[in-house]
Formats: structure tokens, C-alpha cells, sequence
């Protein structure tokens, strides 16, 4: 009992001496936390420098939850932009086809315009609606027909080569027979060696040459244009180019673009003048050189008596 009544007699002053100590010192630190001098304003900010930096690893978790909630809000914003992005780069697409489209056929159009053709010919340009044509058949119809003026026969070019002919005239629309038809035959020149032949048609895009003069002087690229003869087509209409084919015949390689028959240009072809008479170009009328010229007896009596 002794021993405990004298601990109680340590304990307790002791304990009075931490408090009063503990007081001092707040009182001192709020002192020199209030007061204004720069000496005191360096301790604290030297007192600052070294404790806050000290209570960042128990702001990490709160840095990086606020990082995360901020990344997620700019992820959802990328997603809709992503998606708008998207939206307008499929439109972009669409505007962009219809562009490549509208150039296309600008393009074509142009070369239509910039074909040299003999200025007795006249033209009528047409759209192709549809591919009439069959596995046996070979043909396709425009929107020009009898109401712009169109006869059966005319010949048919896109922008750089011969196309075909008119087979067929409605009201407003026709139908062009194309040289790969079975049914076409039409007369050529085969240029530089002037060589004829016949270009018949047998539903490929190269066809043959027949009835060929002398396929010796022929070469492959030699330039095949329409030759005049028959009336069939005017003369001088660029075909293709000779080319040897895989059976060994000389075809033609057509310079027309089959796949993309977009634009024709329906040529007005007017007939040829026909001679029924050939004999009056060799002997012309008797009025035109005088009666002496037509009675042989009285000019050989003129003559013998001049004699």
C-alpha cells in the first residue's frame, strides 16, 4: 500500500509537468504562428516545406480516384465524338462517290466534245438506259429516238472509238446494235498497209477479221478505222488496233470502253449519191462541143481535103 501511494505522489506531478509543458508550446506555436516578422515567416514556411510534402502518399488515392472519374468523363466524350466523327465520315463517303460520279461523266462528256470528226457530221448525244442485250445478242438502248431525228443505220461512238449502229427507232428511245453482235459486219481499213477486210462480230470484245486482202502485210497494232465502203459507216471512224488473238487469228481490239457505256453520239450519216448511169460520166452530152464533134465522116473528109 506504501509502494502505490508513492507512485501516486510521482505520478502526479509529473503528469501536471507534461500538461503545463504541452500549453506552453501551443501557446508558444500559436504566438509564432500569429506573429509578423520575416524571420518568423521564414520558420514557417521552411516548417511548411517540410511537413506538407510528407501527406502526399495519403493523397494518392484521392489523386488517382479523381484522375480516374476524369478520365472516364473524357473517354465518353471521345466516344461521341468517335461516333459523330463517324457519322459524318460515312456522308463524306457518299458526297465523295457522288463527286467521282459527276466527274466521270464530266470527263466523258469532255472527250465526246473534244472527238475529231469530219465537219459534214452532225450528232446527237444520248444516255444509255439499259444493256438489252443476251448471251446471244449484243446491243443496248439510248434515250434519243425518232423525236430527236434518228434513222436505223446511224453509227454510234462513245468518246474515242465506233460503238455500233442503230437497229431499232421508238418514239424515244433505240436500240444500238454493237460491233461485237453476231449479226454485225461492217467493211475496215487496216492503216498503215491500207489493207480491207471485214470485221465480224462473235459476242467477244475482240472480234475477228475476215476476208482480209493479205494478212502478211497486217501487224498487231496496226490502227483499224471504218472504210467507207457500202455506205454502211462513214469513212475513217477509229475501231481499235489489230491484235493476234489466242486461236491465232488477227481481231480487233476495240477502242471503245464496253464496260462503261455511259454517253453515244448517234452521228447523222447521210447516204452516199448512187450512179445509175455510168456511162455519162464518159461520154458528156453532144450540146456542150458543137455538132463537128458528134459526125466522125465529116471531120476525117475535112481532114483528107486539108491533105
Amino acid at each position: 500500500m506504501a509502494r502505490d501511494k508513492n507512485s501516486e505522489d510521482f505520478i502526479g506531478p509529473i503528469r501536471r509537468l507534461l500538461v503545463g509543458l504541452l500549453v506552453l508550446a501551443l501557446v508558444g506555436l500559436f504566438l509564432v504562428w500569429r506573429i509578423d516578422s520575416p524571420r518568423v515567416e521564414r520558420l514557417r514556411a521552411a516548417t511548411v516545406d517540410a511537413v506538407v510534402p510528407s501527406f502526399d502518399w495519403a493523397m494518392a488515392p484521392i489523386t488517382g480516384a479523381a484522375n480516374l472519374i476524369s478520365d472516364f468523363q473524357s473517354y465518353q466524350q471521345l466516344r461521341a465524338q468517335n461516333q459523330d466523327l463517324r457519322r459524318e465520315l460515312q456522308q463524306m463517303r457518299a458526297w465523295r462517290e457522288a463527286a467521282l460520279q459527276l466527274e466521270q461523266e464530266n470527263a466523258k462528256l469532255l472527250d465526246l466534245n473534244n472527238v475529231s470528226l469530219d465537219p459534214k457530221l452532225t450528232v446527237v448525244t444520248g444516255v444509255v438506259i439499259t444493256d438489252s442485250g443476251s448471251p446471244f445478242r449484243q446491243s443496248v438502248l439510248v434515250n434519243v429516238g425518232a423525236r430527236d431525228g434518228i434513222l436505223d443505220g446511224w453509227p454510234t461512238m462513245d468518246a474515242i472509238g465506233l460503238v455500233g449502229r442503230i437497229a431499232g427507232v421508238g418514239q424515244n428511245s433505240s436500240r444500238v446494235m454493237l460491233l461485237t453482235d453476231t449479226s454485225s459486219r461492217i467493211p475496215v481499213t487496216i492503216q498503215p498497209s491500207g489493207q480491207r477486210a471485214i470485221l465480224a462480230g462473235d459476242n467477244s470484245l475482240n472480234p475477228p477479221l475476215e476476208f482480209l486482202e493479205d494478212s502478211a502485210l497486217v501487224r498487231p497494232g496496226d490502227r483499224v478505222v471504218s472504210s467507207g465502203d457500202g455506205g454502211v459507216f462513214p469513212a475513217d471512224l477509229l475501231v481499235g488496233q489489230v491484235a493476234l488473238g489466242t486461236d491465232n487469228r488477227l481481231r480487233v481490239r476495240l477502242a471503245a470502253d464496253y464496260q462503261r457505256l455511259e454517253f453515244l453520239r448517234v452521228l447523222r450519216s447521210q447516204p452516199h449519191e448512187g450512179i445509175g448511169d455510168p456511162g455519162s460520166l464518159l461520154a458528156p452530152e453532144a450540146e456542150f462541143f458543137g455538132p463537128a464533134a458528134i459526125n466522125p465522116a465529116a471531120l476525117s473528109a475535112s481532114e483528107v481535103g486539108d491533105g
